[in-house]
């Protein structure tokens, strides 16, 4: 007998797992330096344990959900969006979870508005309590980000003054604001690609990737992606230009949307303009919205050279993976290359990926906002550096645009995995903390099975 499924029952234990996840976070996440416990200790494990058990509890709701929208009554778009402030509601005063790049951010901006070369200088030249709290890795490191986010960035520093609890809250509303552009997208996206709104919203924004890392981890990719789909919307109607503007400004965040800038123009020539008339129109808009953007940040042309900024030795691309197993190799032949592998590798990985983009958008011309979501996703999984939120570039695209209904469940269950693959502090795991959170986990299945006993015990009942 199927597990009893409702709209109400998912929101509530989605919310149920946001909440244990928020609470968790206290004492397991990517607290501010002053304010971390030794991970040994009884509050930091009883934080990792609650924040695991919430992340089962979120992916289960999020299933459940998905069952109600492939039935044949699934819920309008508007009750999804409902959903989806209930479970992201206990996550805005949460403190940074998954990752500690929103100190980053913080620091980044401040430098901007102390007019500091923020490409040339890592946040270590900013000094104070705020680089600090940067991951080392990163200290020395040039931002990686394009003026428009740095802007964004700047100006909350000013309005906050420097202080984090505030900085942290700005920045996750600036992060909220994008998902809440790319839930308004979907809808419209979904419906030019011939797709179900409610599916497209399903996956694409109450995808548990979302609530962890864009709304949680308060990662810029939000605003990304709000302002691409955005830009797509627009294109889809009466103002190209628009389109390609808002594009453009997403490019300026992150430049993985600059692919966005061909989607604008095969829906100019879809609608009828002349290729040569899109092409112009777009790369002018684009051209003009870049000089103006730099302008107005006042950070310089910095972020194109930034574009090379060094990855994690910590990220899980493919491509880094290969390169530092054949690296490992010509170390133990003694070969003079071994220095060599990891840079070769990534350059196949670029020189694959651009074969691979071309060629999806030689297929799929006709379906553009299906083809930019193929390509995406092939820079997240063919770049130097891979982290679980970068799934998410391709996903919102794909989500709205899939043509076969199979291509959700499977997409679905990859990001399902990738839920679970970082711990709320962001930082590698030891074997303890391994343990801890699969117990956690563990605890959340083990809960969720007692509860389908104790729906499906009265129905067994009356059949007897």
């Amino acid at each position: 007998m199927a597990f009893p499924v409702d709209l109400r029952r998912c929101q509530i234990l989605g919310l149920a797992g946001t909440a244990c996840l928020a609470l968790g976070g206290e004492t397991a996440g990517a607290l501010p330096v002053g304010d971390l416990l030794h991970p040994a200790s009884a509050r930091a494990a009883l934080g990792l344990v609650g924040g695991y058990f919430g992340v089962v509890l979120l992916i289960a709701a999020w299933a459940l959900l998905g069952r109600l929208v492939r039935g044949p009554r699934p819920p309008a778009p508007r009750a999804l969006l409902l959903v989806l402030a209930v479970w992201a509601a206990p996550l805005l005063l949460a403190p940074p979870l998954f990752s500690r790049d929103v100190y980053s951010y913080l620091a980044q901006g401040a430098m901007v508005e102390a007019h500091m070369d923020v490409y040339a200088h890592g946040p270590s030249r900013l000094g104070g309590p705020l680089a600090d709290e940067v991951a080392p890795l990163w200290r020395h490191t040039g931002a990686p980000y394009g003026p428009v986010f740095l802007a964004v960035a700047a100006a909350l520093s000013g309005l906050t003054r420097g202080e984090l609890p505030a900085g942290l809250f700005g920045m996750r509303l600036v992060a909220l604001a994008g998902v809440a552009l790319m839930a308004a997208a979907l809808p419209r996206l979904a419906r030019h690609s011939g797709a179900d709104p409610s599916a497209a919203l399903w996956l694409g924004a109450l995808n548990p990737l979302v609530l962890l890392h864009l709304v949680a981890g308060a990662h810029n990719d939000a605003v990304m992606l709000g302002l691409l789909g955005v830009g797509l919307v627009a294109a889809l109607g009466r103002w190209p230009v628009l389109g390609a503007v808002l594009v453009t400004l997403a490019a300026l965040v992150k430049a993985p949307a600059v692919l966005g800038l061909a989607a604008v123009v095969v829906l100019q020539v879809r609608a009828g303009r002349s290729p040569v008339k899109a092409l112009v129109t777009t790369t002018v808009a684009a051209a003009v919205t870049t000089v103006a953007a730099t302008a107005v940040a006042g950070t310089g042309y910095g972020w194109v050279g930034a574009l090379n900024t060094p990855v994690s030795p910590q990220n899980w691309a493919l491509t880094t993976l290969l390169g530092r197993a054949t690296q490992a190799l010509l170390e133990h032949l003694g070969s003079d290359l071994a220095p060599l592998a990891i840079p070769v590798w990534h350059a196949l990985g670029i020189v694959t990926a651009v074969v691979a983009i071309v060629l999806i958008w030689l297929r799929l011309r006709l379906r553009p906002v299906y083809a930019l979501g193929l390509s995406l996703a092939t820079v997240a999984a063919l770049g130097p550096a891979v982290r679980p939120w970068y799934a998410l570039w391709g996903l919102f695209l794909i989500a709205a645009a899939a043509p076969r209904t199979s291509v959700r469940p499977r997409t679905a269950a990859v990001t399902g995995v990738l839920a679970l693959c970082v711990l709320p502090s962001g930082g590698p795991a030891d074997t303890g903390q391994l343990v801890l959170a699969v117990s956690g986990g563990a605890l959340a299945v083990v809960v969720l099975c007692q509860a389908h006993q104790a729906e499906l015990a009265p129905a067994l009942g009356r059949a007897a």
